[in-house]
């Protein structure tokens, strides 16, 4: 038997807009950070406003990259809630992961930044996207993250 080879299909696109990096220091699990999510928008075969309260729960590795972990929820026009959470790594030369924590614009296809991305809904509707795994290529920006993201097929 032959296990089926996945592929990608684009789905939706997502701005995050970041509040103030929170900057903890070396705790127990690593130096961790905290970037507030202020607002954004989701966008494509799904539409949904991103609602301020959530956050990326980051931990810096030895080696500059960061372990990444967002949680926010987003509202549908409809009203529906959605909770997404989005586990990845940004990495990159040392030089490209300052420039970007300094806030400066850098071309994406300089630095790594990989998420998979899960939906959780009790909308019947949306059900679909609970039970799949999203892929998403990112970028980061000053104050926002766009992220592109494809559904496993």
């Amino acid at each position: 038997m032959t296990l089926p080879v996945p592929s990608l299909a684009h789905v939706f696109d997502v701005e995050v807009a970041l509040g103030a990096l929170e900057d903890h220091g070396a705790t127990r699990a690593g130096h961790r950070r905290v970037i507030p999510i202020v607002g954004g928008r989701i966008t494509g075969a799904l539409e949904a406003e991103i609602l301020p309260g959530g956050a990326d729960w980051q931990i810096v590795r030895s080696d500059g990259s960061i372990e990444i972990d967002g949680r926010y929820s987003a509202r549908t026009t409809a009203g529906e809630l959605l909770y997404l959470q989005a586990n990845g790594v940004r990495s990159g030369e040392p030089a490209v992961l300052e420039a970007l924590l300094r806030g400066e614009a850098v071309d994406p296809a300089d630095y790594y930044f990989r998420t998979v991305v899960t939906i959780e809904t009790s909308a019947e509707r949306l059900a679909t996207y609970q039970r799949a795994l999203f892929l998403a290529v990112a970028e980061r920006g000053a104050d926002v993250v766009r992220y592109a993201t494809y559904r496993f097929a």
